[in-house]
């Protein structure tokens, strides 16, 4: 059985920095993509980041140049460097992964989510 376990939540003054982790579990033969989505009360979930297992990324318009994610595939752990906090950077986060899983002598493409992990910004 395949877990994503987020870490890092907190409750931290704007201006300051956290970091986010999510560690990947269970039969997995590759990652393909891991990434970061965060809901806001009201709001529609939304893309933050993602990182395939080449390194590429992509970041969501409103945390360019303040967010880094990064990829440890010995690990199977993806990170979000999360800089310059705002107090509507305020949401849970989520990991997600596209992953390759071990499955009957083969393997399958799933999507997995984590548990979501609680970011306050206080102002």
């Amino acid at each position: 059985q395949v877990q994503l376990v987020e870490s890092g939540g907190d409750l931290v003054q704007a201006g300051g920095s956290l970091r986010l982790s999510c560690a990947a579990s269970g039969s997995i033969f590759r990652i393909n993509v891991m990434g970061w989505y965060r809901q806001a009360p009201g709001k529609q979930r939304e893309l933050v980041a993602d990182i395939t297992n080449g390194g590429s990324t992509n970041y969501g318009d409103s945390v360019k140049g303040r967010y880094t994610i990064s990829l440890d595939n010995a690990k199977n752990t993806v990170y979000l460097q999360m800089n310059s906090l705002k107090p509507e950077d305020t949401a849970v986060y989520y990991c997600n992964g596209d992953l390759d899983v071990s499955y009957s002598g083969s393997w399958l493409g799933l999507d997995y989510w984590g548990q979501g992990t609680q970011v306050t910004v206080s102002s």
